[in-house]
């Protein structure tokens, strides 16, 4: 049987806004991401959020965030228990795609989670990723809701429990 691997979760910090963005524009990300504009310090040193380069052996290959879902006013997620963190990421290095990383680094974070006290983590894939969203229902999310329109997109709401 094959040990489970290591992935390593480093704050990001403006130094690391040159790979985000070099990952941003990469087709299978910038296709459900859009290759926002960097971040600034304001952005990072943000509270709500938690931004993470996600490394494995070493080597820096996505990016992930989790956040507090009730510190924006009408967020789609507000209606779930204090406490729930909503999380987004990529697979920035196309080299690692379709091999498993996603579905056991997001898994590390969710477990991370829900041991500080996260009562459910939401996400919020587009309803045509549907690569997304197969990893998701892997990890145990179930929808929560009809495909909506947000200010951050079009997205289908879905929520995990421990």
């Amino acid at each position: 049987m094959r040990a489970a691997r290591k992935y390593d979760f480093r704050k990001v910090t403006m130094d690391d806004l040159p790979l985000l963005m070099k990952w941003q524009v990469q087709p299978h990300v910038s296709d459900w991401c859009g290759s926002d504009e960097a971040y600034d310090q304001e952005d990072l040193s943000d509270p709500r959020v938690s931004r993470w380069v996600v490394s494995i052996d070493g080597r820096a290959f996505a990016f992930m965030q989790d956040y507090t879902v009730h510190e924006w006013e009408d967020h789609h997620f507000a209606q779930l228990p204090k406490g729930a963190r909503g999380i987004d990421q990529y697979i920035g290095d196309p080299k690692m795609i379709a091999i498993g990383h996603g579905t056991a680094f997001i898994k590390a974070r969710m477990k991370s989670l829900f041991a500080n006290g996260a009562p459910v983590i939401a996400t919020d894939p587009h309803p045509d990723n549907k690569r997304a969203i197969a990893v998701y229902e892997k990890l145990g999310f179930k929808p929560s809701g009809r495909p909506q329109e947000t200010p951050w997109g079009l997205i289908s709401p879905m929520i995990a429990e421990p």
